[in-house]
């Protein structure tokens, strides 16, 4: 045993660090005064300025220091006006004493590169690692004779003579973290018995600093260990007299406790360690949670996470980080994977909740704390400081293969110290915010349910036989959650609890949205208080656009109608944006697109009805409003050149988007149609209709596209009932015209005329005359449709003057194509032909495109008709691709029927049938059943052609229903054609 009682700390004066290399290499010391050497040689250090420029740059460890930081540690917050030149100046000498490579300039600051042993700081700061490394593995000797080590690279003070805050504040952690590792080397002489010999530097130590408890509890034991029991409870009453008149206050718990241990004269504190006492066998914790018994789905995740457990032997200690929304079932997953991944982990599994979602997060150092006590390290082992007790938790670890599961955390800072630091341990973390910062980590988002998965959940917890009678209601249940599990197991617990209650029961109660987080409680889960808990804890900037957001009805929203919403810049509003998905509270749809759980959404609006005064909710839905007119006027004048619609909407606030081209306009427009119809919808209401109503108008592509037709005309419908008591002719009108348009478009056309009649009615009131020549035009088409073609023709004929009134030569445009129609149905071929290129030119003229396709598409019938077959196929081709290009379904599928008509009418049964079954295919779901009929009608004339009877006798017979369905005239052209079929 080692009883040398000797000095411990006595160094020869101007030596180098002891590190092995070459003979010229670099070397240098802080722990005393700030040297440098090259190999044997001691350099010139300079000036004491010079010299703390030197330490500044040493102590960051390779790190680079800022000339501003370099100007902090020098003068603090009074430097001279010369100071950046100063700094320079003494950068520049060094450089020329240490060498280019070592002093290097870089970001406007500088750094010094070496090999980490060539300070003896670092040396120092490695030996006293592995110093707790031998003491936790119960080597105490080897961890003594570490410490005395770096206690005898000590030269005096450390720093000395350097002069600067900077100095003065290193200087004395240095010296702090001397006494630190002074006191554990004296721990360690106590436990190997080593306390006689330690009495007297103790009894200096403590004159030196009679305030460091630590110290006056080392010598306790060390003079009660050498029989010298009063002497040692003298200390104490010492101690305590001093506390008392010195700070006003008792000496600490600990020291108490050891007072009393020595009045009890106990056994266990006095019995002499002539030898080290042997280390404890390590403990293998199991502090994994139960595993829910009735765990579902997330297969893929399951395999993905134990993958990677199953591989973390290899040469990196392996981290998962699974983030998601509150309640999305994060620890559920974790805890499940942790219990089948325990196999691979023999030394044990750690488990903490660090309550990041909480207002009082757990702090790392206590964690470390508990975690080294379940690894079997003495409370009296377990260090004070946080780098400290990392430090052995990472050396606790090494050589072992253990699972820490780190669950809730609140982010990578907190996590870090508590990751273990060596090949075979693995981390598993789970967090609501993405891990992005967490370096090396396999990041998993986790995302609600699946449906199927949902209702499999839903039916353990509830039982298959009261689910299966009622699967459609189980299935409204699971939506209503949002498939959240947590939603989920909520309802399904009180469903379970409540045997009086259907599984319907409970779908009409989370039917109602104002009540459906109330509903989703039970005991001490709650929806509403996992959303709370992330909530809770936004930036007030960040909690704004949380509860505004949340407004918005669409199906997400893009940044640019987030920042209308928000009243922000679109740079300011990405960052709250951003900063709320790295919450989980918002998902990213998509780069540049934002959307909420549903359950989210309605909680977000909660809280807006709570924290926000109804005048700013107003505000932030009418600017959406806004944006989104002046953007949809914005695309109809690129679509629609000349066009006067814009000029007739309401002023707005916003100017709305810019877009390069026809292309990227409609790109927008297509893209938005969820979000701007449902704003529409949203925004029907008296302080918002006219521009709601407007909007519906500027959006009119959506409606005809086909895409979006039902959509639009569920808004339109929602506009036309909001205007029938808001007493303004003007409004009402339009939002008429915009359902009579909808109702047209699919095939109503009774009431489509009932509408447009009332348009006209209220617009000639209103003296509207936007409405007016609209509400005639649609008129006149539609009385074509009927078959009425001289009202059709008056119609189209006042329609014609109105927009020639208004000087809208695009509406006049389309009111001659359409009057083309009326011709050509009444045999006036040559005038059809007139009147459609007389629309035609004004369309081209204007350069528009897509009516100038109507125009064609006009034209193409009524060459069709006068046999001029090839022309009639190159316009409506024309047509056709300019369709497609603006994505207009209805019209591209109608072109196509009527491709299938020409050929019909020049022989080529065969390429009509293709045409026809191509217009199906593209009608399929819009149109009207009635466009359906007509397309059925030629198709079985095309396979009639061609021999293919049965299939013609087929399509005849369903147009035929469809026509007896809606009462159409149709149905006697259908009749004679099966007629004919049977006559032959």
């Amino acid at each position: 045993m080692d009883r040398d009682s000797g000095p411990r700390v006595r160094v020869p004066e101007q030596r180098a660090p002891e590190k092995p290399g070459t003979a010229d290499a670099l070397r240098f010391t802080v722990l005393g005064p700030v040297r440098a050497w090259r190999g044997s040689e001691l350099l010139s250090s300079g000036s004491p300025q010079q010299r703390a420029l030197l330490t500044a740059l040493l102590l960051r460890e390779g790190r680079t220091a800022t000339a501003g930081e370099l100007i902090d540690a020098f003068w603090g917050e009074d430097p001279p006006s010369q100071a950046l030149a100063t700094i320079r100046t003494y950068a520049s000498r060094l450089r020329k004493i240490l060498g280019q490579d070592t002093l290097v300039s870089e970001s406007g600051g500088y750094a010094i590169r070496i090999d980490r042993g060539a300070l003896d700081l670092t040396l120092a700061q490695d030996l006293s690692a592995e110093a707790e490394k031998a003491r936790a593995a119960g080597d105490r000797c080897q961890a003594r004779t570490l410490i005395n080590k770096v206690l005898g690279l000590w030269d005096g003070e450390a720093l000395a003579s350097v002069p600067g805050p900077y100095a003065d504040n290193q200087r004395t952690r240095l010296e702090e973290w001397r006494l630190q590792l002074t006191e554990t080397r004296l721990d360690l002489d106590l436990e190997v018995g080593c306390h006689a010999e330690a009495v007297s530097e103790l009894t200096a130590l403590t004159a030196a600093h009679p305030l460091r408890e630590r110290l006056r509890e080392l010598l306790m034991v060390a003079l009660y260990r050498s029989g010298r029991q009063a002497e040692a409870l003298a200390v104490y009453a010492d101690t305590r007299r001093l506390l008392s008149e010195e700070l006003g206050v008792d000496p600490r718990p600990e020291l108490a406790q050891l007072q009393q241990r020595i009045l009890r004269a106990d056994e266990e504190l006095a019995r002499p360690a002539d030898e080290p006492a042997p280390a404890p066998a390590p403990l293998k914790p199991a502090q994994l949670p139960a595993t829910v018994p009735d765990f579902t789905g997330r297969s893929a995740f399951v395999s993905e996470l134990g993958g990677r457990l199953a591989t973390a032997e290899g040469s990196v200690m392996a981290v998962s980080a699974v983030a998601g929304i509150g309640g999305v079932g994060k620890t559920t997953l974790a805890v499940h994977v942790a219990h089948q991944a325990r196999k691979h982990f023999p030394d044990g599994q750690l488990y903490v909740d660090l309550q990041g979602a909480g207002a009082r997060a757990a702090e790392p150092e206590t964690v470390l704390g508990s975690f080294l006590r379940a690894l079997g390290t003495a409370d009296s082992a377990i260090p004070d400081t946080l780098d400290e007790r990392a430090a052995l938790y990472r050396s606790t670890l090494d050589g072992r293969r253990i699972l820490i599961l780190l669950d809730n955390a609140h982010d990578a800072a907190q996590i870090r110290p508590l990751l273990p630091g060596t090949p075979g341990c693995a981390a598993l973390v789970t967090s609501r915010v993405r891990m992005v910062d967490l370096a090396g980590a396999h990041l998993v988002d986790l995302d609600v349910m699946s449906p199927e998965e949902a209702l499999q959940l839903f039916t353990r917890i509830v039982g298959a036989e009261r689910v299966g009678s009622e699967r459609e209601a189980a299935l409204d249940v699971v939506a209503a959650c949002g498939f959240l599990p947590l939603a989920i197991r909520i309802a399904a617990s009180r469903l379970a609890a409540r045997r009086t209650w259907t599984v319907s029961v409970l779908a009409a109660k989370l039917a109602d949205e104002r009540r459906r987080l109330d509903e989703l409680q039970a005991g001490d889960l709650a929806v509403k208080a996992t959303f709370e808990l992330g909530y809770g804890q936004l930036e007030p900037a960040q909690a704004r656009a949380f509860r505004l957001l949340g407004l918005a009805d669409g199906p997400d929203i893009s940044l640019a109608a987030a920042a209308a919403l928000l009243d922000l810049d679109p740079h300011a509003a990405e960052d709250l944006l951003e900063a709320l998905v790295d919450t989980s509270l918002v998902e990213s749809a998509a780069p540049g697109r934002y959307r909420y759980h549903d359950l989210v959404r309605l909680y977000a609006r909660a809280c807006a009805e709570r924290d926000e005064r109804a005048a700013e909710r107003e505000s932030a839905l009418s600017r959406l409003l806004d944006f989104y007119l002046a953007t949809a006027a914005g695309v109809y004048a690129l679509e629609r050149p000349g066009d006067r619609l814009v000029d007739h909407l309401e002023p707005t606030d916003h100017a709305g988007l810019a877009f390069a081209d026809r292309h990227a306009a409609l790109d927008w427009l297509y893209t938005e149609a969820g979000p701007l119809l449902a704003c529409v919808r949203q925004v029907a209401h008296p302080a918002t209709l006219r521009r709601a109503v407007d909007l519906l108008y500027a959006a009119l592509d959506l409606g005809e596209s086909g895409a979006n037709a039902k959509q639009y005309e569920a808004a339109a419908v929602t506009v036309r009932e909001a205007t029938r008591e808001c007493g303004d002719p003007r409004t009402e009108s339009r939002a008429v015209m915009c359902l009579a348009n909808a109702h047209q478009l699919a095939g109503r056309f009774d009431q489509a005329d009932r509408e447009a009649e009332e348009a006209m009615r209220l617009a000639e009131t209103a003296q509207d005359l936007l409405a007016v020549s609209w509400a005639a035009n649609a008129r006149g088409i539609i009385a074509l449709y009927h078959s009425r073609h001289q009202h059709g023709e008056a119609f189209l004929s006042q329609a014609i003057e109105a927009f020639r009134s208004d000087g809208n030569r695009p509406g006049e445009a389309s009111a001659l194509c359409n009057l083309s129609r009326i011709h050509l149905a009444t045999g006036r071929t040559g005038s059809a032909i007139t009147l459609a290129r007389s629309g035609i030119k004004i369309y081209d003229a204007l350069g528009h495109a897509l009516r100038g396709a109507n125009g064609r598409y006009a034209l193409g019938m009524a060459l069709t008709q006068s046999e001029e077959f090839s022309a009639a196929t190159a316009k409506l081709t024309e047509a056709l691709g300019i369709f497609r290009d603006s994505r207009q379904r209805l019209w591209e599928g109608m072109t196509l029927f009527r491709l299938a008509e020409v050929e019909i009418a020049s022989g080529q049964p065969a390429q009509a049938a293709q045409y026809a079954e191509l217009a199906l295919t593209v009608l399929r779901g819009i149109g009207g059943e009635w466009r359906r009929g007509n397309v059925l009608t030629v198709l079985g004339r095309a396979l009639a052609g061609i021999g293919q009877t049965g299939r013609a006798q087929v399509c005849w017979n369903e147009a035929l229903d469809i026509y007896d369905e809606l009462g159409s005239t149709e149905a006697d052209g259908v009749r004679s054609l099966l007629t004919s079929i049977s006559a032959h």
